[in-house]
């Protein structure tokens, strides 16, 4: 009796180590909907990553282009901010 309860015993096992393998919690065909589903997922972030980058180099250009018009303006029209007291030195030429 002992002769077939073994034999038994390892092929139902085996037989739930093999379902468990294909339709349990981290199967074969569940491992391969994740891996889809993260390659997608990092092609949308590069994708964001990429939008983000360029977004951040149009605010750089901004601010510096916004600079270089200011400081043309104090030059050539005498701009001047609220708060500010504008001198000007006229120099003599010899």
């Amino acid at each position: 009796m002992a002769n077939r309860f073994v034999p038994g015993l390892l092929i139902t096992l085996l037989l739930v180590v093999h379902a468990q393998l294909w339709f349990g919690r981290g199967s074969v065909p569940q491992v391969n909907r994740m891996k889809a589903e993260l390659a997608l997922l990092e092609s949308v972030n590069r994708q964001a990553q990429w939008r983000n980058d360029r977004l951040a180099s149009e605010v750089r250009d901004l601010h510096e282009g916004l600079g270089m018009v200011e400081e043309l303006a104090r030059q050539d029209l005498g701009m001047v901010r609220p708060n500010e007291i504008f001198v000007q030195i006229a120099h003599k030429k010899p």
